[in-house]
């Protein structure tokens, strides 16, 4: 017996097992969240505790007549799993409940489905969610599971199924293909900054940490924020002008989640090698969360997967306005930033993060006194224009003495532009191999 499937499903009944073994356990309140973000109405939240998942159904038979109970009486035509369920036992919860039933896998896709934007977005969005059919197409075409018929289609033929898996497996194909040229223009674009000695700082964190609020504080832009699960999913990239440093290239990412779906790690993997490459990880994390240190040890994962855990990471305690606490930076034991506390939606505490960020990415700055004879003028406007000059004055005969301070490799593209050796200009103790390895 089958039942007509729904385009989508607005009343839903979401079920919610805790299970002995920590990792295997999922957050309720984020599983309310992400419905939301989806757009489904919350109608009931069944609740368990087993041991391990059954088989069959995941839940068992008893909560399969408590959930067929809930539909009833809800009225609901979907049920949503705070858990990734096997093709098998959604299809068999769906045979038993005769409705939609989708996973956490599934319901995730969905939402990255909605929030994609760009070219990009959309192609990895719909190879994930093609791949993670593709396991799943006789659950919704059993009825199909035929051989076609009809004048010139009678002999051997092929079954629906097996046609639908074939046109599935060259769709995937095609977007591979797309999605090696975005990811060889994103690579070209990457060494095009290397090469100019642009850094680079990905935002990373948590989904609805306040990554995009703090971005558009930072470059004055308006990407989407909302206070809801992926309210932004496009990478955006702008420039940012920090001091002792120069221009950056910031990054604002995908936020990661629990569990975050494998294929939609190796989908999203173009957009992610950006935080792999970066500089510096500036990683936002939602202070005001009580989950708050497991979140953090969900992105690590994350990072780890992506091969981006060793890069030099900046923590940024975000929503400080909700404790009632002042913007500070915490150093390590040698001095340098460690934690930057703020409010990115007030705008308290930014400046330290600026200084942070400086600290940071400008390792290598050079801070010097300059005595320039007259004829040495091309050398003094180049630091003037570099904005190295700190103060200027002159002496008696007629030098100019200039206190510099900027990075050591802008004042060695300068003395290569020029044709000058820069120790004919270096104090002993900045010329040293120790200070231009730091």
């Amino acid at each position: 017996m089958f039942f007509e499937r729904p385009d989508a499903g607005e009343m839903a009944v979401l079920v919610h097992v805790d299970f002995h073994d920590e990792q295997e356990r999922e957050d309720p309140g984020e599983f309310l969240e992400l419905v939301r973000s989806a757009g489904a109405e919350p109608a009931i939240l069944v609740t368990g505790s087993r041991q391990r998942p059954d088989s069959r159904t995941f839940v068992g038979s008893g909560k399969i007549e408590e959930l067929r109970e809930a539909l009833s009486v809800h009225h609901a035509d979907l049920v949503i799993f705070n858990h990734a369920l096997s093709p098998s036992q959604e299809r068999n919860v769906e045979r038993a409940l005769k409705c939609r039933v989708l996973d956490r896998t599934g319901l995730i896709l969905d939402i990255f489905a909605q929030r994609a934007r760009t070219h990009e977005g959309k192609l990895q969005v719909e190879l994930a969610q093609l791949e993670y059919m593709s396991t799943r197409l006789v659950r919704g075409w059993t009825h199909l599971e035929r051989q076609k018929g009809g004048i010139g289609l009678r002999g051997p033929g092929e079954t629906q199924l097996e046609t639908d898996r074939r046109l599935l497996r060259g769709r995937i194909k095609s977007i591979h293909k797309r999605l090696d040229k975005v990811r060889s223009q994103r690579d070209q674009n990457r060494r095009a900054r290397s090469r100019a000695e642009i850094p680079s700082v990905s935002l990373v964190g948590y989904t609805n940490a306040g990554k995009s609020t703090l971005f558009n504080a930072l470059t004055a832009s308006e990407v989407y924020t909302a206070d809801q699960l992926f309210a932004t999913l496009d990478p955006t990239l702008r420039r940012l002008d920090i001091e002792d440093v120069g221009p950056v290239v910031l990054a604002d990412t995908v936020g990661f989640i629990r569990h975050l779906p494998h294929k939609l790690v190796e989908a999203f993997r173009a957009t992610l090698q950006e935080a792999a490459e970066a500089s510096l990880l500036v990683h936002v994390i939602d202070t005001a969360d009580p989950d708050r240190e497991l979140n953090v040890s969900q992105v690590e994962v994350v990072l780890d997967e992506i091969g981006a855990l060793d890069v030099p990471t900046l923590k940024v305690m975000n929503k400080i306005d909700l404790l009632d606490s002042a913007p500070r930076i915490e150093r390590d034991g040698e001095g340098r930033p460690e934690v930057v506390w703020l409010s990115a939606r007030d705008n308290k505490g930014l400046e330290l993060l600026a200084q942070a960020l400086s600290e940071c990415l400008a390792d290598d700055v050079i801070d010097f006194e300059l005595s320039l004879a007259p004829e040495q003028g091309r050398l003094r406007a180049g630091l003037h224009e570099l904005d190295a000059v700190r103060e200027e004055r002159f002496d008696e005969a007629g030098h100019t003495i200039l206190e510099v301070r900027l990075p050591r490799r802008d004042f060695m593209q300068l003395m290569a532009r020029l044709g000058e050796k820069a120790d004919d200009y270096l104090p002993k103790t900045l010329q040293a191999p120790s200070i231009w390895e730091t």
